[in-house]
C-alpha cells in the first residue's frame, strides 16, 4: 500500500507511467464492480475504462481522505448514471444470448458453492430482486448503498468520496435502507398472495 501511495502522489504530480501502475492494480477490482453494476461484461469494460480516464483528468482533487478505490467506484457510479440517462435500460430479454449467459454464469458464481440448487437459484432471485429495488432509489441513496455495502467503505471514506459531512450519509443510507425495507414488505405480501392462489 506504501508503494500504491508513493505511485499516486508521482501520479498526482503528472507522471503518467505511475498512474498507469496505479490503474493496474485497482483495474481487476475496478472491472469487477462495474460487471456487479451493471451485468454486461462490454460495458462494463467500457466503464471501467471512462473511470480510469475521467480519475486521470481529475486526480488532483483527489485528497485522500478515503480510500482511493472509493474515489473510483464514486467516479464509476456517476459515470452509469449517465450511462443509463443517455441509453434506456436494454430488457433481460433484448440481451443477445452471449450477453445473457454472460451475466448469468456472473451471478451463479457470487452464489455459495456449498449450497443447494434450491438455496443458490433463491439466493440469485434475492439478489436480483435487492439490485432492481435499489436501482429505482434515488441517485443520492443508490450511491451510498452501493459504496456502503458493496464496496463495503466506512461512513467517513463515504463521505470524503461523495462530497458531503458524515451525518448526510447516515442519513441517506437510513432513508435508502427505509424504503428498502418497504420495498421488501411489498414484495412479500405479493408473494404471500401469489402462494394462496
Amino acid at each position: 500500500m506504501t508503494e500504491t501511495r508513493s505511485l499516486l502522489e508521482l501520479a498526482q504530480g503528472g507522471d503518467a507511467e505511475a498512474f498507469g501502475e496505479v490503474c493496474r492494480v485497482y483495474e481487476t477490482r475496478l472491472f469487477r464492480q462495474s460487471v456487479a453494476l451493471c451485468g454486461n461484461a462490454a460495458l462494463a469494460e467500457e466503464l471501467a475504462q471512462d473511470t480510469l480516464v475521467e480519475a486521470w483528468k481529475c486526480l488532483r482533487r483527489y485528497n485522500g481522505r478515503c480510500q482511493f478505490f472509493t474515489w473510483l467506484c464514486a467516479i464509476l457510479l456517476n459515470r452509469y448514471r449517465n450511462t443509463v440517462r443517455q441509453k434506456r435500460p436494454v430488457a433481460w430479454s433484448a440481451l443477445a444470448g452471449q450477453d445473457r449467459e454472460e451475466f448469468r454464469n456472473n451471478f451463479d458464481n457470487a452464489t455459495d458453492d456449498n449450497s443447494l440448487p434450491d438455496g443458490a437459484a433463491e439466493l440469485r432471485e434475492q439478489a436480483a430482486l435487492v439490485r432492481r429495488c435499489i436501482a429505482t432509489l434515488p441517485a443520492k441513496h443508490q450511491q451510498v448503498i452501493y459504496l456502503r455495502f458493496y464496496v463495503d467503505e466506512s461512513l467517513e471514506g463515504i463521505a470524503e468520496a461523495v462530497g458531503c459531512s458524515v451525518g448526510t450519509v447516515k442519513s441517506r443510507l437510513f432513508h435508502a435502507l427505509d424504503k428498502l425495507r418497504g420495498m421488501n414488505a411489498i414484495h412479500a405480501q405479493f408473494e404471500n398472495l401469489k402462494a394462496e392462489k
